[in-house]
């Protein structure tokens, strides 16, 4: 098949959970099919990396973008049927290349990743069909914000017009994509409760790479003090949101089992809030690293205080993959389908939590045999190459009668 893949970014270097998974479907859909890669740059943003994709792609072209300004409500945005945060991705001149594109291309299918991209693609969906990987489903994601943060209730107001635009813009989709890829099962179940029960939807988890995540990637030792790490990018809210609540909530009853406990917050873009946490006694905010697999290595756990879903971590499975065990709440593991207290430790409320992490550091048979079990599903079931494979050949199904 002839495939046109739309990216709302250059998914290079591989520093966001994001771009692991859309930099690997991308090469694993250019093993089984034509790809026509096409991708925004952000404030021309990575447009030396265009020769990484041209391995493997047909053809790559990246387009300069800048975000229009945000719209004030009674300045436009409250008569715009598109949802703010769609709409922010608006611009005329990536319409028309988008347009030229597909109009001038033999595409069998579009891929474009997030609903952010859908503006451009729905006009074609009549002629050439479209699938949409998502790293989240928006309006499930905006759902859990409201409910978990702090916003202020001015913010809160507004969020609200944005939820019902959200809402009526993600059924629209829904009638008219050929599939949705989500990342988990709740992910599924949402879209077909909330959006549309007869949405055509398929689950493709998040993987790793199993020949650079591995047990003897890296040489570090384990810290000779007990020690827990949280990975991720720095900047996003679900990530702040999860060190707000282990801070308030779980890490003095960590201390009071664990006194000589450290924490190791690594990940770029740390925000002011983040970036504090290094003012506790045994807590280093390290910012970017150019290889987190010696801090995976050198912490004893990882933990996933996450309270706002939404796909698939990916922090998990690399985790597993190189050998350091996982404690999560039951939304950061969703979708993964691992065991409780065989390959991972899960705790929901506060005090559940801290007794995972806290029973993890002090029983080291329990750490021991949480980390080979949990290390022996990465290598079974998370591999890129085997996840998505699935999805490839389940394409061929979806091109238009008479073509292949």
């Amino acid at each position: 098949m002839n495939l046109l893949v739309f990216f709302p970014y250059i998914p290079w270097p591989l520093d966001r959970g994001t771009f692991q998974r859309t930099y690997h479907l991308l090469r694993n859909l250019a093993k089984h099919h034509t790809v026509d890669f096409l991708a925004l740059a952000e404030n021309g943003e990575g447009m030396e990396h265009r020769a990484r994709f041209e391995e493997f792609c047909r053809s790559v072209e990246f387009l300069p973008f800048e975000h229009p300004p945000w719209t004030k409500l009674l300045s436009g945005r409250l008569w715009d049927p598109l949802p703010p945060n769609v709409a922010h991705w608006r611009s005329a001149e990536v319409k028309a290349a988008v347009d030229r594109k597909i109009e001038e291309g033999d595409y069998d299918l579009v891929q474009i990743v997030d609903l952010v991209l859908a503006p451009y693609v729905l006009p074609h969906a009549d002629r050439v069909p479209f699938v949409m990987d998502r790293s989240r489903v928006d309006l499930q994601f905006q759902l859990m914000e409201h409910r978990i943060l702090r916003f202020p209730w001015r913010t809160r107001m507004l969020r609200m017009e944005g939820y019902a635009k959200l809402w009526v813009y993600e059924r629209k989709v829904a009638r008219q994509a050929a599939l949705e890829v989500v990342c988990g099962p709740d992910d599924k179940t949402f879209i077909h409760r909330r959006i549309s029960a007869d949405a055509p939807v398929m689950v493709v988890a998040n993987g790793v790479d199993l020949g650079y995540f591995r047990p003897d990637s890296a040489p570090d030792a384990r810290a000779a003090e007990p020690t827990v790490i949280f990975c991720g990018a720095m900047d996003y809210s679900p990530n702040i949101d999860a060190l707000r609540w282990y801070f308030e909530e779980i890490h003095d009853a960590v201390r009071a089992r664990v006194p000589d406990l450290r924490v190791l917050i690594v990940g770029k873009n740390p925000v002011s809030e983040v970036a504090a946490h290094a003012e506790k006694a045994g807590v280093t905010v390290t910012g970017s690293v150019p290889d987190v697999r010696p801090w995976y290595r050198r912490a004893w756990l990882q933990m996933v205080p996450l309270r706002i879903g939404g796909g698939t971590r990916l922090k998990i499975v690399e985790s597993l993959a190189v050998g350091t065990p996982v404690v999560s709440t039951t939304i950061g593991a969703q979708g993964l389908e691992l065991k409780d207290d065989v390959e991972i430790l899960l705790g929901d409320t506060p005090a559940a939590f801290a007794d995972a992490v806290a029973r993890g550091l002090t029983d080291k048979a329990l750490r021991d045999r949480v980390e080979a079990a949990g290390a022996a599903a990465a290598r079974q079931r998370f591999g890129w190459d085997a996840i998505f494979e699935r999805l490839a050949r389940h394409y061929r199904t979806l091109s238009p009668p008479g073509r292949d």
